[in-house]
Order: C-alpha cells, then sequence, then structure tokens
C-alpha cells in the first residue's frame, strides 16, 4: 500500500504559502495604520474647525441682518461690496476659530473621537 506523499506536500506548501501571505498582509497593515494615525486625526480636526467656522460665518451674517439701518449708515448695496463683506465675515469667522473660537470644533472632535473610533 502505498501513500501518496505528493498530495500532501502539495497542502502543506499551499498552506505555509498562504500563511506567509497572511503575515505579510499583517504587517503591511500595521504599518499603514502607524503611517496613516496621525493623518486622520488631523483631517478630523481639521473637518471640526471647518465646520465651526461656518457656524460662526453663518451666525455673524445672522447677527448682521438684526442691526438696524440708521440715517448714518452706508447705504452702498453692490455686487463689490456684497463681495467684500461676505468675505470680511468669512476671515473673521476663520480667525475666530483659529484662535480657539467657541470651543465648538473641539468638542465635536473628542466626541467623534470618542464615537467613531
Amino acid at each position: 500500500m502505498a501513500t501518496d506523499l505528493t498530495g500532501l506536500s502539495s497542502i502543506y506548501t499551499d498552506y505555509r504559502q498562504t500563511y506567509a501571505n497572511n503575515e505579510r498582509l499583517e504587517k503591511m497593515k500595521a504599518d499603514w495604520e502607524e503611517k496613516n494615525k496621525g493623518t486622520e486625526d488631523e483631517q478630523l480636526m481639521d473637518a471640526c474647525k471647518q465646520f465651526e467656522s461656518y457656524f460662526v460665518e453663518q451666525m455673524f451674517k445672522e447677527m448682521m441682518k438684526t442691526v438696524p439701518d440708521t440715517e448714518y449708515s452706508f447705504k452702498a448695496t453692490g455686487t463689490m461690496v456684497d463681495y467684500y463683506k461676505d468675505n470680511m465675515v468669512q476671515e473673521i469667522a476663520s480667525m475666530s476659530t483659529e484662535t480657539g473660537g467657541l470651543g465648538l470644533a473641539q468638542m465635536l472632535y473628542e466626541q467623534m473621537k470618542i464615537n467613531y473610533t
């Protein structure tokens, strides 16, 4: 009775190859996660800051609507004036967020790190 060792050898070779591939895949995955760990946090914080900046910008625009016109108010309502006014509000909102602002970006970041990681 002869034992067919070629089939057993083939199974063992396939197993070793699969095991080696899995080890390499796990190492590549660990290396990638280590390399991109900081960038995900930075991207998340950047998105939170952008949201806070947008929120502050909308708040400023709504606040500007509540200021009543007086006889001394500047009555220019041209396209360029509106453009520069919007641009000014965006810059103020962005600067406010970068200097700490409301703290909304930090709160969002912390909540998203807790809930989604």
